[in-house]
């Protein structure tokens, strides 16, 4: 299944509490960190979630720090985490 990659920056401290709301949801989006120290995690969301997904994250960016950013160059050439590009 081909699914639509999101990346957002949060709060740090945050990024368990958003894996853990998103993931709630079965099937919805899968979360995953790409750099910790940068609060950086990009979303797999299925195709006819993306409406969903995307109140979801306007409605707990009201609550902490949420910025939709472009995907990192590095993670995205490799599906790396940042500073581990050969």
């Amino acid at each position: 299944m081909q699914t639509i990659r999101h990346t957002y920056r949060i709060d740090r401290n945050a990024i368990a509490f958003v894996k853990f709301i998103i993931e709630a949801y079965d099937n919805l989006a899968i979360v995953s960190t790409l750099d910790s120290r940068e609060g950086v995690v990009s979303l797999a969301i299925a195709p006819a979630c993306q409406d969903q997904v995307d109140g979801i994250m306007a409605s707990l960016g009201a609550h902490i720090g949420i910025v939709k950013i472009d995907r990192p160059p590095e993670a995205a050439a490799a599906g790396q985490p940042k500073g581990t590009e050969g």
